[in-house]
This record gives C-alpha cells, sequence and structure tokens, in this order.
C-alpha cells in the first residue's frame, strides 16, 4: 500500500513531466515510443500511477535532457558534525557584544 503523501509527490511528479513534454511540443505517441513505452503507460507516468517502472520515468527525464534532475534524489547529506564547525566558526569571527544600555 503506497502512502497518500506518495501518491501526491507521484502525481505532482506526472504533472510537471506533462508540463514538459507539452513545453516542447511533443504529441504522447512519439514521446511515448521515444521513451520505449506505450501511450497507455505515459498517460499513467503523467497521471502518477504508482505501477509504472520507475525506469521509464527515467528514461523519460533523458529524453527531456532532464537527467541531473535526479542527482537530488537521496543526495549525500550533510554531517550535522561538519554543519555545525562551520556554524561555530562563522559565528566566532562575527560575533559581537551588543552596546550597554545608557540609564536615562
Amino acid at each position: 500500500m503506497i502512502s497518500v503523501d506518495s501518491k501526491i509527490q507521484l502525481r505532482m511528479m506526472g504533472k510537471r513531466l506533462r508540463e514538459a513534454r507539452l513545453a516542447r511540443n511533443e504529441p504522447q505517441a512519439r514521446f511515448a515510443a521515444r521513451i520505449g513505452v506505450s501511450v497507455p503507460t505515459l498517460r499513467k507516468l503523467e497521471q502518477g500511477d504508482p505501477n509504472v517502472a520507475v525506469g521509464a520515468f527515467v528514461e523519460a527525464l533523458w529524453v527531456l535532457d532532464r537527467l541531473d534532475d535526479l542527482d537530488a534524489v537521496l543526495a549525500p547529506g550533510k554531517s550535522l558534525f561538519d554543519r555545525m564547525d562551520r556554524m561555530e566558526n562563522n559565528s566566532s569571527a562575527a560575533r559581537q557584544r551588543a552596546s550597554k544600555r545608557r540609564k536615562s
């Protein structure tokens, strides 16, 4: 069973895929042939159907020259320790004390 959040994300990805195809003025039949799927499978991709093979989506990104977009998916995370070290180094150099309040 796929979660509701996953379904929403798949629908949004499918919508963006369709928008990218239409922006290139590419008919469904030609685009489907270029990515090696049938028109009904392309429709499922564009509707965010979770049963379509991920390879079809990757091939569509390749045809759209957007394969680099996959680099953001599960990209290596930054170490929290490295982040803390950078924050400490940056904050210690720029840190200043507030001036004392004057009594009136």
